[in-house]
């Protein structure tokens, strides 16, 4: 995370004063470390969900990481829609005053999620004038408020003018958010500098198609260490490509990508898995793509030199992302054995965490590639798959075996993965 952080706002001096924010010049751009604090940890991994946990392990595990941010002088931090042992984020002082601003020490500002102070009453939205009283008086320095504005403006004004908001509470608040303008030269250019619109979007691509590369994680190569599967050849005389997720852009990047959840199909520019396969082998090299093998298809299996089949999750975000089984969607498991049992198969995983694998999907398939969510540059993937670069891609969580092993703790005497944390094999060696 800090590296992201000195990314978008520079690196500061040694000298700079910790916690208070940074920014190195009209380059760069303020961040946002998010979301505060133990989303990650929520009960079933549940979006907005309950983190239950003692003190001492949300500040060993999910409040560690903000040290560095805060170090690196990240000008703000936004709070999180989950609760930590029931306590609503969004209104818990302790944690947004006492430990962020005080004990941290964090001198940039606190944002509210999108809609935040609404998620702190039951139900959600009741008692508005409530919800903003709590959210403001547990520390949150500006609220995003896509709708209720007007509601907002009126109730904060009465809280304030009442005493329930006290006016201490109103400038610190104030003094925070000047102090990230300041810091990022608004009241001198208020204004974006448009000498800098020839430079936007320049490098993006080729940096997309360098991280997908560099995320891809091998599972599987070869039935055994000493014939590795990968990488292909790219000279065979025919090949099959199966599967919704290997010629669709709206699958391959997941939610967040257009609109909040994504969605599929050709919705932006870039290159699918089928596109940058094909520019790979090259014409002399014969690619039949379906959706769904037919029976025909692998009726005559023996034409094909190997199989890939792209399946996966559907785009999604949030809520909609929950999800209690982690099977592969649309038939996925299923896909994969047909295809595998007939022709060698290298399968291409798309999804925003692990799923579940049938052992006959690890037993039937040559090798295994969990890709996530790639996002537009699919020759990322071409560039690994076909040996133009190797893969260097690791686990940042364990792969379980079973649904009801979650959640999985690399340190307890039980962990038993199916692939541990921190795995990821390389083409060359197996």
């Amino acid at each position: 995370m800090s590296l992201l952080i000195s990314g978008l706002q520079g690196e500061p001096p040694e000298e700079h004063p910790y916690g208070y924010p940074f920014l190195a010049g009209r380059n760069n751009v303020i961040a946002c470390a998010k979301h505060f604090v133990g989303d990650g940890g929520t009960e079933k991994g549940l979006s907005e969900g309950n983190t239950i946990t003692s003190y001492e392990d949300l500040e060993k595990i999910h409040v560690a990481p903000y040290l560095n941010c805060i170090a690196q002088g990240v000008s703000t931090v936004m709070a999180s829609f989950s609760s930590w042992n029931g306590s609503r984020l969004h209104s818990d002082y302790f944690l947004l005053t006492e430990v962020l601003k005080q004990k941290l020490g964090f001198k940039g500002f606190l944002v509210s999620d999108w809609d935040g102070l609404e998620t702190i009453s039951e139900p959600e939205g009741s008692n508005y004038r409530n919800c903003v009283k709590l959210g403001i008086n547990a520390g949150i320095d500006m609220v995003m408020v896509p709708f209720k504005y007007e509601q907002f403006i009126q109730d904060m004004t009465d809280l304030v003018e009442s005493g329930e908001i006290p006016m201490a509470r109103v400038n610190d608040a104030v003094e925070r958010i000047l102090r990230v303008k300041f810091v990022a030269g608004l009241f001198e250019h208020p204004l974006a500098d448009r000498s800098l619109l020839g430079t936007v979007g320049c490098k993006v691509r080729e940096v997309a198609r360098e991280a997908v590369r560099k995320s891809l994680v091998l599972l599987k190569n070869g039935k055994n260490a000493d014939t590795p599967f990968l990488p292909l050849d790219r000279n065979a005389k025919r090949i099959l490509v199966v599967g919704m997720h290997a010629n669709d852009l709206g699958n391959q990047c997941g939610g967040w990508t257009k609109i909040k959840s994504g969605q599929s199909g050709r919705i932006t520019i870039g290159t699918t898995l089928l596109d940058s396969i094909k520019a790979a082998v090259g014409d002399k090299t014969e690619v039949i793509f379906e959706k769904t093998p037919t029976k025909e298809t692998l009726a005559s299996s023996d034409g094909f030199s190997y199989a890939i089949v792209a399946v996966g999750e559907p785009p999604y975000a949030e809520m909609k992302g929950d999800n209690s089984e982690l099977t592969i969607p649309f038939n996925g498991n299923n896909i994969i054995t047909a295809v595998a049992e007939k022709i060698p198969t290298l399968v291409i995983l798309f999804s925003g965490r692990p799923m579940v694998l049938e052992p006959t999907v690890l037993e039937k398939t040559e090798a295994l590639v969990a890709a996530w969510f790639p996002g537009t540059e699919g020759q990322g993937m071409s560039d690994v798959i076909f040996g133009d670069y190797d893969f260097k891609g690791k686990l940042p969580v364990s792969w379980f075996k079973r649904v009801d092993q979650l959640p999985l703790n690399a340190e307890a005497n039980s962990y038993d993965p199916l692939f541990p944390l921190g795995f990821g094999l390389t083409s060359n060696f197996g």
